[in-house]
C-alpha cells in the first residue's frame, strides 16, 4: 500500500479544514437578516468579538460558525471598524466582505450659513452617533457646509474638519480680493462678512450690503448693524423680541451703534458667499439701507432719501398691523 508523504498530508489536512468550514456553515446556518440593519464594529474589535456580536444581535445563527468560515474562506484582509449596513439576503460571506471593504455608513451634519458657534456646538453635541466633548468653537472659525462623519467618530475630529475648511477657503479667497477693499487682514474680513451674513438673507444683495458697510468702514462711520447689538446678549441666538433702547445705547466691544468701525470679533460663522462679497464688494456710494417689504432692502447714498425710504417702510408695517 502506497504511503502518503508529509506534503500530501498537508494537502489532505487543508482539504479537511475547508470541508469542515463548509460543514460548519451548513450546520450553524447562514445569515439571518430580516430587515436593513446598521451594525457597528468598535475600534480594536477582534473577529471573535464581531462574530459574538453578530450572534447576539440575531444577524447570524452562530458567531462561532461565522468566525470559522471567515478564517478558512474569508481571505487575509482584516475587518474594519465602523458602522455597516446589512441587508436581507446577505450571506455570511457578503457580511464579511462588507466588513473587510471598510464601506461604512456615512452620516451627515449640516451647518447653515450664518449659524453662530453656540448653535454649531449644540448641533454637534446633539449628534448621538458622535463621541466625546468639545468646547464652543471660536466664532467665525467654522465654514458653513455639509460634513460627513462615521458613527463613533470623535466630535473633535468633525469640528477640526469644519475649521480646516474655513482656513483653507480663506487662504484661497484672500489672494483673489479686489484692490482697495475696506479690510486689510483675514480676521477683519471674517468680522465684516459675519455682519453681511446677518444683515441680509437675500443672496443677490450680499455684494451690495458689503459695499455699503465697506463705505462706512472707510469713512470711520458707525456701522449701526442691529445684529451687533444682539450678539453680546445671546451669543448669536435669536433675541425673540424687539431690541430695547438701552441695548442700542449699550457700550461694549460689539455694539456698532455705540462705536465706529468693526466689532472686536465675528458675530456668526459667515458662508463662502458673504466672505466673497466682502473681498469683492459692489462699487456703490450707498451708506444707508432699510427693508423694502419684499425681503430685501432699499439702498441710498443720501440721508434724506434714506429717511423717505424709512417712512415708506414704517407705513407698510403699519398697514400690515405690525406697528
Amino acid at each position: 500500500m502506497r504511503r502518503i508523504g508529509w506534503k500530501g498530508g498537508l494537502v489532505l489536512a487543508a482539504i479537511a479544514l475547508v470541508l469542515a468550514a463548509l460543514a460548519a456553515s451548513l450546520a450553524f446556518g447562514s445569515a439571518t437578516i430580516e430587515e436593513e440593519t446598521s451594525f457597528v464594529i468598535p475600534q480594536g474589535s477582534t473577529l471573535t468579538s464581531v462574530g459574538n456580536k453578530l450572534e447576539e444581535e440575531g444577524l447570524v445563527a452562530s458567531g462561532r460558525g461565522f468566525v470559522l468560515r471567515a478564517k478558512l474562506l474569508g481571505g487575509s484582509r482584516p475587518i474594519q471598524a465602523g458602522e455597516f449596513l446589512l441587508t436581507p439576503g446577505m450571506s455570511q460571506g457578503d457580511i464579511l466582505a462588507a466588513f473587510q471593504s471598510g464601506d461604512v455608513i456615512r452620516r451627515f451634519v449640516t451647518i447653515p450659513e450664518g449659524m453662530p458657534s453656540i448653535l454649531v456646538w449644540e448641533r454637534l453635541m446633539a449628534e448621538e452617533k458622535l463621541t466625546g466633548e468639545i468646547p464652543v468653537p471660536a466664532e467665525g472659525s467654522v465654514l458653513p457646509d455639509t460634513y460627513d462623519f462615521e458613527s463613533g467618530e470623535a466630535r473633535t475630529a468633525v469640528l477640526a474638519r469644519m475649521q480646516a475648511a474655513m482656513r483653507n477657503y480663506l487662504a484661497e479667497a484672500w489672494p483673489r480680493r479686489a484692490p482697495g477693499i475696506a479690510v486689510d487682514n483675514l480676521k477683519d474680513a471674517v468680522i465684516l462678512a459675519s455682519i453681511v451674513e446677518k444683515e441680509t438673507g437675500k443672496p443677490s444683495e450680499r455684494r451690495m450690503v458689503a459695499g455699503l458697510y465697506s463705505n462706512r468702514v472707510k469713512k470711520g462711520m458707525f456701522l449701526q448693524a442691529d445684529p451687533t447689538i444682539i450678539y453680546p446678549i445671546t451669543r448669536g441666538k435669536p433675541l425673540g423680541r424687539r431690541i430695547r433702547q438701552s441695548e442700542i445705547a449699550a457700550i461694549n466691544d460689539y455694539n456698532t451703534y455705540s462705536m465706529p468701525g468693526l466689532p472686536k470679533g465675528p458675530i456668526t460663522n459667515p458662508g463662502r458667499e458673504s466672505i466673497a462679497a466682502v473681498l469683492n464688494p459692489a462699487q456703490t456710494d450707498a451708506l444707508y439701507m432699510v427693508a423694502d417689504g419684499s425681503g430685501g432692502h432699499e439702498f441710498n447714498a443720501d440721508y434724506a432719501d434714506h429717511q423717505r425710504a424709512v417712512d415708506k417702510w414704517y407705513a407698510l408695517r403699519r398697514a400690515r398691523g405690525e406697528m
